[in-house]
């Protein structure tokens, strides 16, 4: 019982660790537009929480609203196993925000 008890403890504290590790491992590559002379741009963010295109939506529309941005979509979520292949399509984007 003693046992269960301790095991069940370090198995909640490691999880509790992994968890905000694999938080700050999460970006996502979306589309983005200004008005007024009409500008587009594609770009590549890091995002908080669970890792999800619904979640990265309102992230990712508050972070480049606040520069005057609207976003138009988010293209997907994903790890840092994707950002190399997209540094170069998000140039001054690539994590910018």
């Amino acid at each position: 019982m003693k046992q269960t008890l301790i095991i069940s403890a370090l198995t909640a504290g490691f999880l509790a660790l992994a968890l905000p590790a694999q938080a700050a491992d999460c970006y996502a590559d979306y589309k983005a537009k200004r008005d007024n002379p009409l500008k587009l741009h594609y770009g590549v963010i890091q995002v908080q929480g669970d890792c999800s295109k619904k979640s990265a939506k309102a992230e990712v529309a508050a972070r480049i609203g606040a520069d005057g941005w609207t976003l138009l979509n988010v293209l997907s979520v994903f790890g840092p196993e994707g950002l190399k292949q997209r540094k170069a399509d998000a140039g001054p984007y690539y994590l910018r925000f």
